[in-house]
């Protein structure tokens, strides 16, 4: 088998992997859709959630780094 043909199989395995996980993330994406329609029928508020799941998947030092910067902007913008 030459180099080009093994290439060519590699690339073509590795394209149908790509193509298998993307399935799958379209997959988990509609089930976290699902969820945040569960959670808003039931009274929650899905923009907050949504910013606590990003908060959440924060390091602490990073999420204590925003924090102060918001509280900054926010006294600069009166918003208190």
């Amino acid at each position: 088998m030459s180099d080009d043909v093994v290439a060519a199989d590699q690339l073509r395995l590795l394209i149908e992997r790509i193509e298998r996980l993307e399935e799958e993330k379209r997959g988990t994406q509609d089930d976290i859709k699902d969820v945040y329609a569960e959670a808003k029928s039931t009274g929650f508020d899905t923009k907050t959630m949504r910013a606590i799941v990003r908060l959440r998947r924060m390091e602490k030092h990073h999420r204590d780094e925003a924090d102060a910067l918001l509280e900054t902007y926010r006294q600069a913008l009166g918003l208190h």
